[in-house]
């Protein structure tokens, strides 16, 4: 599964540009020319990072990120703008960005720096979360791995494993997660949600996926488990 990324600029020339380097490197990209259209996409469907340019229309790109930083949205967020003042880096960290970089810029450069913040996302060397002794997660090509042996997940498979360890010990609801893991214009699947569970639960382990009575999971970190 190719790592998803939510693209808002408004320069369409600009925005086709850096979506179709994005492509060629691997990643899912999806466009939005203005902050509403963005905010819309972001509530939802599930992205691994925003990359939001700050003076759009309708919704700056600040703003935008502000408000879901407020109500406890973390994914991982860059801002791209042609401002270059002190105070706008201080402003755009201050709303919650992981990085910050400015016009006109090298593809290569933010191509870098997309890679670095989503390394830093997830603990581990060579991009792998360590679950115990014998499981990896790889949350670049969202493969698990049992003693070395590679066991390849279905993409809404792979959106659950890589939402529950950036959330371990955490009770998600299942609205959380079918905004994580279905689609715009998708509808969601309780069954199919429960088939998902299913699934990890037999490569992880039934007492790592708990239950929460008509509310939604927990994942239990090593920590935390019984």
């Amino acid at each position: 599964m190719k790592p998803r990324i939510l693209l808002l600029e408004d320069d369409m020339e600009l925005s086709d540009t850096i979506a179709k380097f994005l492509r060629t490197e691997g990643f899912e990209v999806v466009q939005s020319f203005d902050g509403e259209e963005a905010a819309e996409k972001m509530y939802e469907s599930g992205f691994d990072l925003w990359l939001l340019d700050v003076k759009v229309p309708l919704q700056n790109g600040i703003d935008l990120l502000s408000e879901f930083r407020r109500i406890g949205q973390d994914t991982p967020a860059i801002f791209i703008t042609s401002l270059h003042g002190a105070e706008d880096a201080m402003r755009g960290f201050d709303a919650g960005c992981d990085d910050y970089i400015r016009k006109p810029f090298a593809l290569k450069e933010l191509l870098a720096r997309i890679e670095a913040v989503i390394k830093r996302r997830y603990p581990g060397a060579n991009n792998t979360v360590i679950i115990d002794e014998k499981l990896r997660f790889d949350p670049i090509d969202f493969t698990l791995a049992f003693e070395g042996e590679r066991i390849p997940l279905k993409p809404k498979e792979s959106r659950l494993m890589a939402l529950f360890l950036q959330n371990p010990d955490k009770t998600l609801r299942k609205e959380e997660i079918f905004s994580a893991l279905w689609d715009y214009g998708e509808t969601p699947n309780e069954g199919s949600l429960r088939t998902f569970v299913k699934v990890l639960r037999k490569h992880l382990g039934k007492e790592r996926i708990e239950t929460v009575k008509e509310i939604g999971y927990r994942y239990r970190s090593k920590k935390n488990r019984r």
